[in-house]
């Protein structure tokens, strides 16, 4: 068969532009491993899930009070250890505790909790203000209940002290409404001081309560279970001891632990392998450690290049970023695959001569997939715009490594392959579809049809998508968070006001109406800083109400008894003030809901525990509604809003990146442009069929493994436009796809659904571009009379 090349000269060389070119490109590389060296000793991996995230554009002070809320919590580990006794459970803690501290983690620390400070500092601090503190039930039963009532109830207490244990004298508080107050504050939580440690009981079981601070960031982990190891050999030593011990876990470090020890074990997996994959084909089509060594070149240093370049304009990395990067080995070798499989062919030429020849080809290649990838990074989607990033620069990096460098390294001949001659002359024998013009528009339609007629994909855009979860973290969780009494953070409501006391008075506006739906069995009730520190205008009213109600009950039991009974006097006093609480250790407890005063606002947020469901959230949302300054927030639900409106532009923008790719076809192959576009229109549809049949969820990322197909299956195709019946071309086109399917089958691998799916839908469509792409060559004369009638020939004049 004639040469592809054969118009090149067969003796040109190098210029001294290439020279330079080579020179300046070494430098970059060297650079770049310096960089490399500095970055891996700096702590600049993230494992954050929201990090990937954007902002809500729609509500930047709920994106605020997120992030805050975030970093409040991401550092906090609690540890509950339990055994049958309670004197065993204390001593079970201090072993815990030794062992914790024998193991010299620097960045944990045990931290007190707010059950913990001195009960007497925090009586001495609210005493100025005791009387103008009621619960909402208290304030119901002063204003509500009959007189004559109340004095009975405080005769019970005067001739019954013991049946309630008080916080003042009885004449001070006849009513014990200061001994209630403090029993509320208390049922926010079910840990007790108890001996000096904080006590639960529960499951048939004696708890020692614990927690600790992560110093720094508790999603900047090294990928190790190194927290969790930790504490399994704490629990170890309990055991020797008391083998009935138990330990549940919480906190978001844990969590990210187990993300960022996952994610670094996808990367190994899916990176190695497909590194040895790819360099085992490029073996097995070259015969050389040449070839294999200067392709494992190409993909080093565009991988490199890229990390450095991502990590100059963005902060941190992202795990998830690494593991995607890590699939883009199976595309940036196509470029070294593709030139050696031109050596092969043509090992007459010098390599500078060849290096020619192919670029048109290798750079619109790139060009096309750099589309495909500035589509995916479009969005305002940091997780997606620091993805792409790192794929158009690895590529164009791979690309300039095999342009710079291939032709001053690559020295001597690439032997001929027996599995590479044989690879190259089934494209002899391939068809060509004669009516591939109407035909493949046919193909299309019906396609569409299929889809509409089995009701379309099933869409998901759910953020749990985007990781997965440890099991047993999660279950720990979950009975954490109910043997405390915790609020959840995946839903609450942000309160903004224009001072303190505003956002106090819409605080106590909304619980008097969550208040209503904790009888329906909604919730089991909330947190608030307005429950430590009433707003002055509800501080004067129960301070009215309680002198007044009081000054009866008194004068009523004074009737009764004969006595004279007089409360002592109250001193006047100013209102308690959220500044002043927030200075005392109680604070603690709920001092995280106070977000403070910016932009001219202040704003706190109001969460809630014991929410019963998903079937409750309509009636939390409600609540909301109609009050000024308070907004719902369900974290969840908006980040499932940001996956389906990202969805839908990505949806928009795969159909505008099919567009600008056929016009990019269009300035190289004029009217055959469409032959190396429609294969990879075809597989999409395809892929989308499967999907649709098969019943499996259509997500965020489906789509954008759809724009990545577009980018990669073009390629095929210019390949295959460029030198149609060449052997060596097709060579490079099929172990080019063999390498990226093998990378993202492994991407299939993957335990976050997210990647996973993204993975699969390049491993259904990778296959059918290639099996279409060779069906759409032109065909020349000679081609067609050689060409077997699987399908039918093309005549010369249907080449457009």
């Amino acid at each position: 068969m004639h040469s592809t090349f054969s118009s090149a000269p067969a003796a040109a060389g190098p210029g001294r532009l290439w020279r330079w070119a080579a020179f300046a490109w070494l430098l970059v590389v060297l650079a770049v491993a310096g960089h490399q060296w500095r970055f891996w000793q700096q702590d600049r991996i993230d494992t954050d899930v929201l990090a990937l995230l954007p902002l809500n554009e729609q509500a930047p002070d709920v994106a605020r009070a997120t992030q805050q809320l975030s970093e409040q919590l991401s550092r906090q580990v609690v540890v509950l250890l339990g055994t049958a006794q309670w004197a065993d459970s204390r001593k079970a803690a201090q072993v815990f505790r030794q062992s914790l501290a024998q193991q010299q983690l620097a960045p944990l620390r045990e931290e007190p909790l707010a059950q913990q400070t001195s009960m007497q500092s925090a009586l001495d601090f609210y005493q100025p203000w005791r009387q103008a503190l009621l619960t909402p039930q208290q304030r119901e039963r002063l204003q509500n209940t009959q007189h004559e009532a109340l004095v009975q109830q405080a005769l019970q207490d005067l001739y019954q002290p013991g049946m309630q244990v008080r916080l003042t004298d009885w004449v001070s508080d006849p009513l014990g409404l200061w001994t209630q107050w403090w029993a509320a504050r208390a049922a926010q939580s079910q840990a007790r001081p108890r001996d000096g440690e904080l006590w639960v009981s529960a499951q048939e079981r004696q708890w020692v309560l614990l927690q600790y601070g992560l110093s720094g960031s508790a999603f900047r982990l090294s990928g190790e279970p190194i927290l969790q190891d930790a504490m399994q050999a704490a629990l170890a030593q309990v055991r020797q001891q008391w083998p009935d011990a138990q330990m549940l876990l919480a906190g978001v470090p844990l969590h990210a632990e187990a993300a960022a020890t996952q994610a670094h074990g996808e990367i190994n997996t899916i990176g190695w392998g497909s590194l040895a994959g790819v360099l085992l084909l490029a073996w097995l089509a070259f015969r050389s450690v040449r070839p294999v060594a200067l392709v494992g070149l190409s993909l080093l240093v565009g991988t490199a290049v890229a990390l450095s370049v991502t990590a100059l304009f963005f902060d941190q990395v992202h795990l998830l970023t690494l593991v995607f990067g890590a699939s883009l080995v199976g595309v940036a070798e196509d470029y070294g695959i593709h030139y050696f499989a031109a050596r092969q062919g043509e090992p007459d030429r010098t390599p500078h001569a060849l290096m020619r020849a192919l670029q048109p080809a290798l750079w619109l290649a790139l060009g096309t997939s750099v589309i495909a990838y500035v589509a995916l990074g479009a969005a305002a989607f940091p997780g997606l715009r620091q993805m792409a990033l790192f794929s158009v620069v690895g590529l164009a990096a791979a690309m300039l490594t095999v342009v710079c460098w291939f032709p001053w390294l690559d020295r001597g001949q690439v032997p001929q392959s027996r599995i590479a001659h044989r690879i190259g002359q089934t494209l002899n024998v391939w068809p060509r579809w004669r009516a591939a013009s109407w035909g493949s528009a046919l193909l299309c339609a019906l396609m569409a049809a299929g889809i509409w007629l089995v009701g379309g994909v099933n869409i998901q855009d759910d953020v749990r998508q985007l990781q997965n979860g440890n099991p047993s973290l999660i279950a720990q969780q979950r009975q954490v968070g109910e043997m405390l009494g915790l609020p959840s953070p995946a839903q609450f409501y942000l309160v903004k006001g224009s001072d303190a006391q505003q956002v106090l008075q819409r605080e106590e506006a909304l619980k008097a109406r969550l208040d209503a739906l904790v009888p329906q069995h909604q919730l089991a009730g909330y947190t608030a800083v307005s429950d430590w520190v009433p707003s002055a205008q509800r501080q004067a009213q129960d301070a009215a109400l309680v002198r007044s109600v009081q000054a009866d009950v008194l004068q009523g039991i004074n009737a009764q008894l004969g006595e004279a009974f007089v409360p002592p006097p109250v001193k006047a006093t100013a209102s308690l003030d959220v500044q002043d609480w927030l200075a005392q250790p109680i604070a603690a407890a709920a001092r995280p809901l106070w977000l403070g005063t910016y932009d001219g606002a202040t704003r706190s947020m109001l969460m809630l525990r014991g929410v019963q469901g998903q079937a409750a959230l309509p009636a939390l949302a409600a609540a909301a509604e109609g009050l000024e300054g308070v907004t719902w927030v369900d974290k969840p639900a908006e980040i499932s809003g940001l996956l389906q409106r990202y969805r839908i532009s990505m949806t928009e923008l795969l159909v505008l990146g099919h567009a600008l790719v056929l016009g990019a076809l269009w300035l190289r192959f004029g009217r055959k442009a469409w032959r190396a576009w429609v294969p990879t229109v075809l597989a999409s549809l395809a892929v989308v069929a499967v999907v649709a049949v098969w019943g499996q969820p259509w997500q965020l990322f489906n789509v954008l493994a759809l724009m990545l197909l577009l980018g990669v299956g073009i390629d095929y195709g210019i390949f295959l436009q460029e030198h149609e019946d060449d052997p060596h071309a097709w060579l490079a086109v099929v172990i080019g796809a063999g390498s990226t399917w093998l990378s993202f089958g492994l991407l299939g691998l993957s335990s976050t659904p997210a990647l996973r799916a993204f993975g699969v839908t390049l491993m259904l469509g990778l296959p059918l571009v290639l099996v279409l792409a060779p069906l759409f060559r032109a065909g020349t004369a000679a081609a067609t009379d050689s060409a077997p009638r699987l399908i039918d020939r093309e005549q010369p004049t249907q080449r457009g």
